[in-house]
């Protein structure tokens, strides 16, 4: 039986399974198993946390799971920053910069960083992210070939310039272009880079 596959715009305050075996998290959380009637099999290729939004892709492989996650396809995001981030802070992140990862000190991979000089077309924010328009931000794209917890997030912080809102926009070749918060959409046919089989 052929495998299926799913693209998905994770919204704001959901978690990205399907969901708990603990009573306490089945009533206070919300799961992205609420977007689509999802067979059983199926799980998400990575993470986004809770209040981070976008792309993530859904399988019934996991196989093709694990190897995606482990294989050093770019996942870029698009983070909105409190302040507007320097030339310094930004040549910081491309070199890599140390960060926490389970309690151990972390340096991140190389990456790409760079200005996003015009604001980008998503839906409004969530109510509950802090995003005022009464002080300075600005936009980053950052592309990364791993993918530690909350990473982004720590490396931006560790700059100086926390991130405030944060949208996965591309995962390989995939992308969120045209699609909304909770749009689930079948998607048959994986990229090759991303149909990598060991």
């Amino acid at each position: 039986m052929a495998h299926q596959h799913f693209k998905m715009y994770k919204p704001f305050g959901l978690i990205s399974q399907m969901g708990s075996n603990n009573k306490k998290e089945k009533r206070s959380k919300r799961f992205i198993s609420e977007l689509y009637p999802f067979e059983d099999d199926v799980m998400a290729i990575g993470r986004l946390d809770l209040k981070s939004e976008g792309l993530l892709l859904m399988t019934t492989d996991g196989k093709l799971s694990d190897t995606v996650n482990r294989s050093g396809i770019e996942k870029e995001y698009y983070a909105q920053l409190d302040g507007v981030i320097t030339p310094e802070a930004i040549e910081k992140l491309q070199k890599g910069v140390e960060i926490g990862i389970e309690g151990k000190k972390y340096l991140t991979k190389p990456c790409q960083a760079k200005l996003i000089s015009e604001e980008p077309d998503f839906p409004k924010p969530h109510h509950l992210l802090r995003v005022g328009s009464h002080r300075p931000n600005s936009w980053l794209s950052v592309t990364l070939t791993e993918g530690r917890f909350r990473q982004v997030r720590k490396m931006t912080a560790v700059v100086g310039f926390p991130t405030l809102r944060l949208v996965r926009v591309r995962i390989g070749t995939v992308t969120l272009q045209g699609m909304n918060p909770s749009d689930v959409v079948d998607f048959p046919n994986l990229p090759a880079e991303l149909n990598l089989k060991e």
